[in-house]
């Protein structure tokens, strides 16, 4: 039966890399890519230093395919998302039917942690259910840009006897979780930071953490708020894209 690895490698540091990534990397048949386009050409560029960087066998292919845009202005949020991994269900069947034989090992390359905030494994889920093809299905966990983040600003995401929240930046926009003090957002776009009551609040915020174009930023958030969305529309505006998350903390005081 095919085989199918899903590889977590890190939020933009090579090194990131784990030595059972490594191993998975060195047992694979083909290597699938995602082509996001001209403007997101350094993820791409990264998996494929990282190939060559860590697998030293030659008889491995890769196969790359351009990634489908997806609506992101549309008002039903969750109708666009499905409709986005359905397309990518399309090209994921396809690539797997028409590229990978019957007892071939193929990989897909997440960034960061496939656990967190990365559609892939969703999306070959959704492959196996239509059946089609028949895959076994691995994943390997990687870095997280959680864990980046908060060992380039060397503090621990937990406190003794306090929670520990997960939320993107369209759900901070409602407002800081209740019965929360610790608060990792990813996905926001939008800085809902600067969009909720900020008076106790410290932040530390991240953006292409791991990376030689790494940004780091800490402080009160009513007062590095602004500060950080200038940072990051200029960042934008620099590399045509941006990835990045923060911690927001109840101060103890």
């Amino acid at each position: 039966m095919r085989a199918i690895s899903v590889v977590g490698i890190g939020s933009g540091d090579p090194e990131q890399v784990t030595v059972q990534a490594i191993n998975t990397l060195n047992a694979v048949d083909v290597i699938f890519m995602m082509d996001k386009g001209e403007q997101k050409r350094e993820l791409t560029d990264l998996r494929r230093d990282i190939c060559d960087r860590y697998i030293t066998r030659s008889s491995y292919r890769v196969v790359t395919a351009a990634d489908p845009p997806r609506d992101r202005a549309a008002a039903a949020y969750r109708s666009a998302v499905d409709d986005w991994r359905s397309k990518r269900a399309e090209i994921y069947e396809r690539l797997i039917t028409d590229e990978l034989g019957e007892q071939d090992h193929g990989a897909f390359l997440a960034w960061g942690d496939p656990a967190f905030y990365d559609s892939t494994v969703h999306v070959l889920d959704e492959v196996a259910a239509r059946g089609t093809v028949a895959f076994e299905l691995r994943v390997i966990p990687g870095i997280s840009s959680i864990q980046a983040l908060a060992a380039r600003h060397r503090v621990s995401l937990t406190r003794t006897g306090r929670p520990l929240h997960i939320t993107t930046g369209r759900l901070l926009a409602g407002g800081f979780p209740e019965n929360a003090d610790d608060v990792v957002v990813m996905l926001d776009a939008g800085c809902a930071f600067t969009e909720i009551d900020a008076d106790g609040l410290e932040i530390y915020w991240g953006a292409y953490v791991g990376s030689k174009d790494e940004i780091l930023m800490s402080g009160r958030a009513d007062k590095a708020g602004p500060q950080i969305v200038a940072a990051r529309e200029a960042a934008r505006a620099r590399h045509g894209w941006i990835m990045d998350s923060y911690l927001l903390r109840r101060r103890a005081d």
